[in-house]
């Protein structure tokens, strides 16, 4: 089989893409597959590199990547790919439109205002409303790129602007103040949690890719809180449609289990969680990497 990884791209987070791409040709089992790295820099060469391929494993993350877009692309020209589909990667990516959804379910997500660039509907005041401390965040990307966490005015005015340079949208939230874990799915099996430690104040970009950025280990949780989580992991992937696998991000505040968000093309580096969580449920890198393709597939 001709397997393609794409990497590269055109988002904030090209840097974690070639990572991912890296970590994942690296494991593709050479005597299963034809691996060819491809590198994409715009989005008009794709159509010509993934000519006579039988597969396109997804290393793209952001903005044509992850909303949706790359999958249109491939689907019409009758090219295989790694992930959920279309939609569900369009309104995973959309944290406004996951979260209306999640909060329709009953699941819990964090209070939050929306800003748009071209409709400013609403004022600091408005902002302040939440209470500090707040979350700022763009709507669309993720590897925590333009994403700050504000105790005051300046600070939250500060923070708009920056969010505003990678998204037209964005959230501000209620601070939850708790731990974070991440809840992979692979198939709608949910795999090994993991809690997320890090020295800053959040999961934030140096944390999830540096070698000594935060510590993930795998937890065990008490039976009615692991039993909350599966609850949650089966259902998201239940909700948004979602296929071969998923991460799906929570913090528990005050007991209580929120969802952060649902990443539909994990991070698949040396450093990122997906991996680390398939290895302790006894599943090598290489494993997990068919494991994808064949449920890709399905």
């Amino acid at each position: 089989m001709k397997v393609g990884v794409l990497m590269g791209g055109i988002s904030s987070e090209r840097e974690v893409s070639l990572k991912s791409g890296e970590g994942i040709i690296k494991n593709l089992d050479k005597n299963k597959y034809e691996v060819f790295p491809i590198i994409i820099n715009s989005k008009k060469e794709v159509i010509e590199k993934v000519q006579g391929l039988d597969f396109v494993f997804l290393a793209l993350h952001g903005e044509f990547g992850e909303d949706g877009s790359i999958q249109a692309l491939l689907e019409s020209i009758g090219i295989n790919y790694s992930g959920c589909g279309v939609l569900t990667s369009a309104l995973c990516m959309d944290k406004k439109q996951t979260k209306r959804i999640l909060k329709s379910e009953g699941i819990r997500v964090a209070k939050d205002i929306k800003i748009n660039l071209k409709n400013k509907n609403s004022s600091i005041e408005d902002l302040e409303a939440l209470g500090y401390p707040m979350v700022v965040k763009p709507n669309a990307g993720g590897s925590s790129i333009g994403v700050s966490i504000v105790r005051n005015k300046e600070e939250l005015q500060k923070s708009i602007l920056e969010a505003l340079k990678y998204s037209t949208e964005i959230l501000v939230e209620e601070y939850l103040e708790g731990e974070e874990y991440t809840i992979p799915v692979l198939n709608g099996e949910v795999f090994p949690i993991l809690l997320i430690k890090s020295d800053t104040e959040f999961f934030d970009y140096v944390s999830k890719y540096a070698d000594d950025g935060a510590t993930e280990e795998l937890v065990t949780l008490p039976k009615e809180l692991q039993a909350e989580f599966e609850e949650i992991g089966k259902r998201c992937w239940d909700i948004f449609n979602c296929k071969a696998y998923v991460r799906i991000d929570i913090i528990v505040s005050k007991g209580l289990p929120y969802v952060l968000e649902i990443n539909t093309l994990p991070g698949m580096t040396k450093n990122s969680l997906f991996p680390k969580s398939a290895k302790g449920a006894n599943m090598e890198y290489s494993e997990l990497l068919d494991k994808i393709i064949e449920y890709s597939l399905v």
